[in-house]
This record gives C-alpha cells, structure tokens and sequence, in this order.
C-alpha cells in the first residue's frame, strides 16, 4: 500500500511504498520495508527489487567470508584496487563455474521432467 511516512520533523511531501511480509494470516508481520519505487511500480516488481537487495547482501558476505574481500590492510588505494579485482575476479569465476556445472535450463527441465511424469 501507498503512505506517507511520519518523521520527526513531520509528514513527507512523497507517498512511499510500505510492504509487509507476513508468511502466516495468524502471526505478526516479520518483515517491513519503505520503498520510493513509482506509483506505477507492481506488485511484482516492488517485492523482485526488495528480494534482489537480500542477493546483493548474500553476495557481499560470501565474498568477505570466501574471498576475503574484508581483509585488505594495506595504506594506498592502488593496493587497496589490486585487492578487489582479484576479489571479483575469484567470485566472478566461481559463480560462472557454478553456473556451467549446474545452467539454469537444466534446473527448469527437471521441473518439467517430474510435473509431466506425475501427471
């Protein structure tokens, strides 16, 4: 639903997106999230940006725990750049090894495979 956000120093000019995660009718809401995504954004947009935000998170902790992404202790900013290349260098290599090993297609026509084999 569309809302305006109450601040401190008072009501915001721009309605705002207000989405609620709610897995079961009978328990309390688990999760809220504020958006300034357009009016004209759907439903289904508004909730793939908000999951696409948990993606970037997850890879941001794999790359500190995997790659070491947070262990730079050097002064200059040439090491500093040195160092997350090669960082997402090694991630990008992972993620393209993951993806030959087991492509995306492959995941849909098993899907397909078993649906159709049920039916």
């Amino acid at each position: 639903m569309r809302v305006h956000v109450v601040r401190k120093s008072g009501i915001e000019a721009h309605e705002q997106w207000l989405v609620i995660e709610r897995p079961d009718p009978l328990t309390p809401p688990t999760h809220y999230v504020l958006s300034t995504l357009p009016k004209s954004t759907t439903r289904r947009q508004l909730v793939r940006r908000i999951k696409q935000r948990w993606r970037i998170e997850r890879t941001y902790e794999d790359m500190k725990g995997e790659f070491g992404l947070d262990h730079f202790e050097g002064r200059s900013y040439r090491g500093w750049q040195h160092h997350i290349s090669l960082v997402l260098a090694c991630y990008a290599f992972v993620v393209a090894e993951r993806s030959r090993a087991f492509p995306p297609e492959a995941r849909g026509t098993q899907e397909h495979h078993s649906v159709a084999n049920a039916a």
